[in-house]
């Protein structure tokens, strides 16, 4: 699909190049041209399938009053902040790939990705995957069938690893395969939040942390529970997370 990158303010102009270069988009620079920025891009909006708007989540919604038609046919819109820490899917989460190009995103650029639509609320398990480079897409198939067990893939809400292994092809190409979102977390942050349950001095030496896989998990997962603890199979290392859901009752007391 084609992609679009509408940085609001001329400050971000690196960030949104860097995401023009990567995702193959194009980009505006809406301070280039005289008038009301919010004029150009309703002018524009339907140009695009999908968009990228670097800025406020407020900004978006008063340049997108009067736009919206159809979930079926509106362009989808990722909002990402300035500082890049949260992408967010605004706008056509399904129909218009939206969910799915705020992982990209976020994979990107380190934000979190923030997807609200209801599908993936029901999806309740997160796999956090470790691998050794340049693995096979059949040996990360294998490796997440034999942790899965009796849990189909469609449980599976995302898969999580760390930064070091956010380009390994057979990753990618595994959740390609399957429409699974990729969620990247700096290695410095899960070493912040050491969820191991047996740690790895070959990972230590490696990546520089005590494990992978279950840190990803749980990070990713927050509030779910361990229920696969590491499995390894050939080369590729699987901790399962299942969500527990809110607790609306005790964030209130």
């Amino acid at each position: 699909m084609t992609v679009a990158v509408w940085p609001v303010r001329r400050e971000s102009e690196g960030l949104a190049l860097r995401l023009a270069e990567a995702l193959d988009a194009v980009l505006h620079r809406p301070w280039m041209r005289a008038g009301r920025q919010a004029a150009h891009f309703q002018a524009a909006f339907r140009e695009a399938r999908a968009w990228v708007f670097i800025g406020a989540a407020g900004i978006a919604v008063r340049f997108l009053d009067g736009l919206t038609r159809s979930k079926l046919s509106d362009p989808a819109v990722v909002v990402l902040d300035d500082a890049a820490r949260f992408a967010v899917a605004l706008l056509g989460g399904h129909e218009g790939g939206g969910n799915r190009l705020a992982y990209e995103v976020a994979r990107l650029t380190g934000a979190v990705p923030v997807v609200t639509t209801a599908t993936e609320a029901v999806k309740p398990l997160t796999l956090g995957v470790g691998c050794r480079r340049n693995v096979s897409e059949a040996q990360i198939e294998a490796a997440v069938r034999h942790a899965l067990g009796s849990r189909p893939l469609t449980e599976v809400r995302e898969v999580a690893t760390v930064d070091l292994k956010a380009n390994e092809p057979g990753l990618l190409a595994f959740c390609a395969r399957h429409d699974l979102p990729l969620r990247v977390l700096a290695a410095a942050d899960l070493a912040a939040r050491p969820f191991v349950t047996h740690p790895s001095a070959w990972v230590q030496r490696s990546v520089g942390l005590s494990g992978v896989c279950e840190p990803c998990a749980l990070s990713a997962s927050p509030r779910g529970q361990l229920i696969v603890p590491k499995s390894a199979l050939n080369g590729v290392t699987v901790a399962v997370v299942e969500d527990r859901g809110p607790h609306v009752g005790e964030a209130q007391r």
